[in-house]
């Protein structure tokens, strides 16, 4: 059968050579998705889900529908295109109503002008956007024993993960230790095997495992032996985000012989259902990302977790809202699942968000309480700072520095880079033997063709004591992470230390005439770096976090919506790694790793997430999303307003105050989100109102992915009913309306409103009484005072007389007219 297929690719390939490049297109069709197909077309039946309600994929009605598109699909293909000139990776029935296929540019153009086809886009590539983090947020005494404790946490919940597969074999994910994990007849999802060990990935904790690559093979980018064709993690991020989420508990954390604490997901017994889309080397294409969304719907996951997100905004489309993308996660979000993404890792610079829909909820990443940090001890008596999670030398014993570029076996060998000591073979073992190897870090640690953990590796067959690597000019942009090593070593992240370091060994270091050393006199010691410290100071926005304002079009114009939504911990997270992750070289072969982005905090949120729908299990995406909004907080451990990392002048990190662009509503609380007295519930209608009033949006272009008329309106897209308000152009008075549902028992509510200066800002009523179940509307009141040319910030709170505390930021720019 595989040869049949293969002889199939290869005429293919051979046709469209001869049409020109073929590429990868996703195409949309006229005609209902299953999500939304209300009847209409003889002897099939409507299909269609009311808002937030789950999507029954098992029945007859849309099996039969579904088959019936991809009938479609096919039949249009074969009556343009002779067979063999053409090949259809995937048919997307259920969220969207297309297909992806692999064909010339020419062939495209025809698609385009066939009446029965909406849209035309060619593929377009994705990026992957990462222990303590669980006591940080309280989970362990605050929200688990609500839920039955630890071994309960996230019971019967799916959360499906689109990323570079899984690890099955890690602790991490293992079924042995825990209760037996029962069936789940809602999930319908299947388990692939995995063709080299012929072993299921799935195992109750893993209930599902599938992988998607039909767009990266046809685009030339997937190479089996690193990639793997199975849902096998060949990167190591898939496996590191599903164990934030959904991870065992209690596992521990030992990587060189040291013990890190133990590692725990948010939701540890929830279960894990893998749609695996991305690859090591190049990312993903969006055709492939579809197609794992669509299927995870369809199978019936609860929670999409999605640690990627787009190069950059689509330039095909006007609206940032309105893609392939973006579309099936609306039909997702539909279908009663809650997504959440990752915001990007393009900070600290504005307008670098990657997530940008009011019906995904975005995750900015923070900073939480612990740092590592350790010591150099020179024997002049200075105290260098630097970072390195390394055990320290022998206490009370100093030990002789020696530079690599002083040991070299041999001068013709400098084209090696010698002082970045990847090469143990170029330097002299019995110069550096007992004593502290000096290196250089140089550029090639930045791109990734060098590491710690090589130079560990060399130090250590050299017989070194330990390593010192010293920064003598930053790049803009870079950021040191400690990196756990077996040996004493520390990495001087400051330039003026560095240099400290090199002047004490240049004074201390006796050369002939020639350059030779006669003989090495510093001396030093290393601290112990393996004991993090805990900060109050904490959470703080991480300098990569991607920041806002949100963007609604490929002009970078503002939008009427507040981007990201929330935070989480996305600095410095350990959790399970693949041993064949070859993403970061620190950890290649390990079990587990530190690493960042907001790729881990986007997880953090997902695992949240879980636990509040195993506690509300009838609450929509929405209502999740407002629970978790409204409850956070914008106030350090301290007290303090959070504040986010940023560039100072010299390019060198400061701290700022930090606005809602940079943290969304605040940092999540876990416990609160569980009660949050008051939801801001909105669905697939609201939605769809929000893109009709958007102003610059072809209503053509919104028919085409939602397959529904624009006659549902809001007003302006500030109506959305979501927990912020943001008005990008704000002339004279603009007045906005929120509705409140009450989730708790019978509660009066106090309204306050306050505002920067150059806006005032008014709520009414000032306040309200609501019983168990009722919904209220309230307005806010915005009116331009002065014109300052930047944004505004404040908030509304509304205070319960049960305790409840319910705040939404609130964001706008004045404009004269």
């Amino acid at each position: 059968m595989r040869v049949v297929e293969f002889w199939c690719t290869i005429l293919v390939l051979f046709a469209l050579l001869i049409n020109g490049k073929a590429e990868v297109y996703i195409v949309t069709m006229v005609g209902e998705p299953v999500i939304s197909y209300t009847g209409g077309i003889p002897g099939f039946e409507a299909t269609a889900v009311e808002s937030d309600e789950t999507l029954d994929s098992t029945s007859q009605l849309v099996t039969s529908y579904a088959q019936h598109l991809e009938q479609k699909h096919d039949m249009l293909l074969d009556s343009l295109f002779d067979r063999g000139t053409y090949k259809k990776l995937y048919s997307y029935k259920h969220l969207i109503n297309g297909f992806a296929v692999h064909i010339s540019p020419e062939q495209a153009e025809t698609l385009r002008r066939t009446p029965d086809v909406k849209s035309v886009e060619r593929d377009w590539k994705v990026r992957r956007l990462t222990t303590h983090t669980p006591q940080f947020l309280g989970l362990p005494t605050g929200v688990w024993p609500t839920g039955g404790g630890f071994d309960r946490a996230g019971e019967d919940i799916i959360i499906g993960f689109v990323d570079s597969g899984i690890f099955p074999r890690h602790p991490s994910f293992g079924s042995h230790n825990a209760d037996p994990y029962g069936p789940l007849p809602k999930y319908r999802g299947k388990c692939e095997v995995d063709p080299d060990t012929k072993r299921e990935f799935c195992n109750g904790k893993i209930i599902g495992a599938q992988h998607f690559a039909k767009a990266a093979i046809a685009a030339g980018a997937f190479n089996p032996s690193i990639d793997f064709a199975s849902p096998m993690d060949g990167d190591g991020h898939g496996s590191h985000t599903a164990a934030i989420a959904a991870g065992n508990n209690g596992i521990p954390v030992r990587i060189h012989g040291h013990e890190f604490g133990k590692a725990s997901g948010m939701a540890p017994r929830a279960r894990i259902a893998v749609y695996k889309a991305l690859y090591r080397l190049f990312g993903g294409f969006i055709a492939d990302v579809v197609a794992a969304i669509d299927q995870a719907v369809h199978d019936g996951v609860d929670i999409l977790s999605l640690s990627v997100g787009p190069n950059s905004p689509p330039a095909t489309t006007m609206t940032t809202y309105l893609n392939p993308f973006d579309a099936t996660l609306l039909g997702a979000v539909k279908a009663g699942v809650f997504v959440v993404q990752a915001a990007g890792n393009g900070g600290p610079f504005p307008k670098t968000l990657v997530s940008y829909s009011p019906w995904i909820t975005s995750v900015a990443a923070a900073i939480d309480d612990r740092r590592y940090k350790n010591h150099l001890f020179l024997g002049n008596g200075k105290i260098l700072p630097g970072i390195g999670l390394s055990p320290c030398t022998h206490p009370n014993q100093t030990y002789t520095l020696v530079a690599a570029n002083d040991v070299l076996l041999d001068s013709s060998v400098m084209k090696y880079s010698p002082s970045d000591c990847q090469r143990p073979e170029v330097l002299n073992k019995n110069l550096v033997e007992g004593n502290i190897l000096l290196c250089g870090y140089s550029f090639n640690f930045v791109v990734g063709t060098a590491s710690i953990k090589k130079v560990s590796e060399t130090a250590k067959s050299l017989g070194a004591i330990g390593f010192v690597l010293a920064v003598e000019n930053v790049s803009p942009g870079t950021k040191f992470d400690p990196v756990p090593v077996g040996i004493p070593g520390i990495l001087i992240t400051d330039v003026t230390k560095s240099m400290d370091l090199i002047d004490y060994y240049n004074t201390s270091t006796p050369r002939d005439w020639t350059g030779r050393v006669k003989s090495f006199k510093g001396t030093g010691s290393i601290g112990n770096g393996l004991e993090p410290i805990l900060h109050k100071s904490a959470p703080q926005v991480a300098l990569f976090s991607a920041r806002g304002p949100n963007i609604k079009d490929f002009r970078f114009q503002d939008a009427d919506l507040l981007k990201p939504d929330i935070l989480a911990p996305g600095s410095l997270i350990w959790a399970a790694w693949s041993p064949n992750g070859t993403d970061e070289p620190n950890y290649v072969g390990e079990g587990f790793a530190m690493i960042s982005g907001t790729s881990m905090a986007a997880p953090h949120i997902a695992g949240i997430a879980a636990l509040v729908k195993q506690k509300h299990p009838h609450w929509s995406p929405a209502a999740i999303k407002s629970a978790l909004m409204t409850t956070s907080t914008n106030l350090d451990r301290a007290g303090r307003p959070l504040q986010a990392q940023q560039y100072s002048e010299t390019e060198a990190m400061k701290l700022v105050t930090a606005t809602p662009f940079d943290y969304g509503s605040g940092h999540v609380n876990p416990r609160a989100a569980l009660d949050p007295g008051l939801i801001f519930d909105a669905g697939y209608e609201d939605y769809l109102g929000f893109l009709c009033t958007t102003p610059g949006i072809d209503v053509h272009e919104i028919r085409n992915y939602t397959n529904t008329p624009c006659n549902y309106s809001m007003g302006h897209p500030s109506n959305l009913n979501t927990p912020s308000i943001t008005v990008s152009h704000l002339v004279k008075t603009q007045t906005v309306t929120r509705r409140v549902t009450n989730v708790a028992e019978e509660e009066t509510y106090v309204i306050t409103a306050r505002m920067q200066p150059a806006i005032s800002i008014e709520a009414n009523p000032p306040a309200m009484t609501l019983r168990p179940g009722a919904s209220r509307k309230f307005t806010v009141s915005l009116t331009v005072r002065s014109v300052t040319g930047t944004y505004s910030f404040g908030e509304i709170l509304m205070k319960g007389s049960r305790g409840h505390k319910v705040r939404i930021p609130v964001v706008a720019m004045g404009y004269w007219r």
